[in-house]
C-alpha cells in the first residue's frame, strides 16, 4: 500500500451568502468573474462564477446574518496574484468600491517576510486576501508574533 498522497488542487470555492445579487456584484466588480450558470428559483438561488476558463466561485443564498469568525468553518479565502503591482490594482479597485479593509494597506504575511497582500471582507463579512509571493516587505507586519492572516 502506497503512502504517497496524490497532488491536489483546489477546484472551486462555495460560499453561503445572504444576498445573491449583492455578492454577485461584489465578486464580479473585484475579479471580473462572469456568471456561468445561475438559479433564480425561490429558496434555491445560486450563482456559479468563472474566469472564462474555469469555475472559481459558487454562491449559495442560504444564510442570514454575517460571517462568524468565532465558529468552526472557513477562516479566510486567499487569492494569489503574480506580483505586488497586481495586488495594488486590486487594492485601488476595492477602495473605489469602499470595501472594508482589515489592515490599512499592503502588509507582509509576517515580520521579515516578503510575501503579503491586502486583507478585506465581502458583503457578508467573509474574510478575503489577495497576495503576492514577494514585494510586500515595505511595511511592517501588523503583529510581529503571529502570521498576519492568522488572527485578524
Amino acid at each position: 500500500m502506497s503512502t504517497v498522497t496524490p497532488a491536489l488542487q483546489t477546484g472551486h470555492i462555495g460560499l453561503n451568502v445572504s444576498d445573491i445579487e449583492q455578492s454577485k456584484r461584489f465578486y464580479q466588480a473585484i475579479f471580473g468573474f462572469s456568471v456561468t450558470w445561475e438559479s433564480q428559483e425561490p429558496g434555491r438561488r445560486c450563482a456559479f462564477l468563472g474566469d472564462g476558463q474555469r469555475l472559481v466561485l459558487t454562491l449559495w443564498e442560504q444564510s442570514q446574518g454575517a460571517f462568524a469568525k468565532d465558529r468552526p468553518g472557513l477562516h479566510h479565502l486567499s487569492f494569489k496574484v503574480n506580483d505586488i503591482a497586481e495586488v495594488r490594482v486590486f487594492e485601488a479597485r476595492l477602495k473605489s468600491l469602499e470595501a472594508h479593509f482589515l489592515y490599512e494597506s499592503v502588509v507582509p504575511h509576517g515580520e521579515g517576510q516578503d510575501s503579503g497582500g491586502i486583507f478585506f471582507t465581502d458583503p457578508d463579512g467573509i474574510r478575503l486576501e489577495i497576495y503576492s509571493p514577494s514585494g510586500a516587505s515595505e511595511n511592517p507586519a501588523p503583529t510581529a508574533s503571529a502570521p498576519t492572516c492568522g488572527f485578524f
